[in-house]
């Protein structure tokens, strides 16, 4: 029975909702890392593993995450986790220490770690197939509009409290959004059978065996490192440092970037399912995509500062590309190995970038501050030119698997890329 309008817009809003709150917590710290440093004399290598933090919780528990929703249904643990999210939040507004900071932005990691997959739970219980593109393009505008609220609205708060008092209003939010979608979304679940941890597990080393997956897996894994690392938390400082930005330019300027991104998530899709129609196979448009990444992380190497605004704002439309690559290496496999294809790849993204973001802090700590008590533009060079590195490696590892590989003399199934 096909549910109703109403119904699907309890489903979607409150789930939106979550979402709109994980991207806004992964990307606040670009805006509030100055008051960071200057509050709690943090260096850049503390400031990257206190923010880097939140993505190794959220990696950790993606494995248990698709046992309990099975079982429990993505209405309780979506509503449960938030809570932790909640905690997280208000630990983070209180601490007084990198060692508080830190848990509470791993509280943070754990408590949105469903955003997205209860989410598709929820929309494959209670949407006609024919739809989950169009919910689904709609799910991640509402990550972008979180994207876009951590960056201009966020330093506009600052003017009326500080970092503590907007961590504090995002606790307050994250409890109200747990109690919105416990109270509000309808339960529906699904019957999965005497589910275990050890069965996804088993999955994934059936995926992590294949020589298909290793062959996408470190371009789009380093594509969306360079994407979120950067995005996440370094793009400020670099607008400071690189840019000679105050701090209202450059919530602007991320602003403008948040809303790329968000547009970019719909319009990469709807380009992505026209070429797809047109003969152009999804993975084709994804590797195009992260090429067209690399490009532009190059030119913000060695543009002019002048061209910052722009290529910030190509930044975020482009760097979307990289989750093509999620359905297009799903579909390549069997259907029953479909979601630990995602689960996998999606691990791996959040420990990386858990290592890079860290890692670019590490890399900048190495070069003395300015004379203006700024991080070093050699250190921001280097710690892009890694990444880069590491991506056109990645890319050339593709390309020459995709030449090698064994070309099928039958029939195929319709699974290619």
């Amino acid at each position: 029975m096909t549910a109703s309008k109403l119904t699907r817009l309890r489903i979607l809003i409150p789930f939106a909702l979550a979402y709109f709150l994980s991207y806004l917590f992964r990307v606040v710290n670009a805006v509030i890392a100055p008051n960071l440093v200057a509050d709690l004399q943090i260096g850049p290598s503390d400031l990257g593993l206190l923010t880097s933090v939140y993505f190794v919780s959220f990696a950790a528990f993606q494995l248990p995450l698709g046992v309990l929703l099975d079982r429990f249904g993505p209405r309780c643990i979506g509503a449960g986790l938030l809570v932790f999210a909640a905690a997280g939040a208000l630990v983070f507004g209180i601490a007084e220490s990198i060692m508080g900071l830190s848990l509470g932005r791993a509280l943070i990691g754990l408590g949105v770690s469903s955003g997205y997959m209860a989410a598709i739970k929820a929309y494959t219980l209670w949407f006609p197939a024919h739809q989950w593109p169009r919910i689904n393009g709609l799910h991640l505008a509402a990550g972008g509009f979180g994207a876009l609220s951590a960056t201009l609205p966020v330093e506009l708060a600052l003017g009326y409290t500080d970092w503590r008092g907007v961590f504090i209003l995002l606790a307050a939010a994250s409890a109200s959004a747990a109690a919105f979608i416990f109270w509000v979304v309808p339960e529906k679940r699904q019957e999965a059978g005497a589910t275990r941890l050890s069965d996804p597990i088993k999955g994934i080393g059936q995926v992590f065996a294949s020589a298909l997956f290793w062959r996408i897996t470190p371009l789009t894994v380093l594509s969306q490192v360079a994407f979120m690392s950067v995005y996440g938390l370094w793009s400020g400082p670099w607008l400071r440092d690189m840019a000679g930005m105050d701090r209202t330019g450059i919530a602007v300027v991320l602003f403008w970037t948040s809303a790329a991104m968000t547009a970019g998530y719909v319009i990469v899709g709807l380009v992505t399912e026209r070429l797809n129609q047109a003969g152009i196979q999804p993975m084709t448009t994804a590797v195009g995509g992260m090429f067209l990444f690399m490009v532009v992380q190059a030119l913000l190497m060695v543009a002019p500062v002048s061209w910052a605004t722009g290529l910030w704002i190509l930044f975020g439309f482009i760097g979307t590309a990289g989750v093509i690559a999620y359905p297009a290496l799903a579909m390549s496999f069997p259907p029953q190995l479909a979601g630990r294809v995602s689960t996998g790849l999606n691990v791996i993204v959040f420990l990386a970038t858990f290592a890079a973001q860290w890692g670019i802090g590490v890399v900048i700590a190495w070069f003395p501050l300015t004379t203006a008590d700024r991080y070093a533009p050699q250190g921001y060079q280097a710690s892009f030119a890694i990444l880069w590195v590491l991506q056109a490696a990645c890319l050339a590892w593709y390309g020459l698997a995709a030449y090698t590989r064994p070309r099928p003399s039958g029939p195929t199934d319709g699974r290619k890329n």
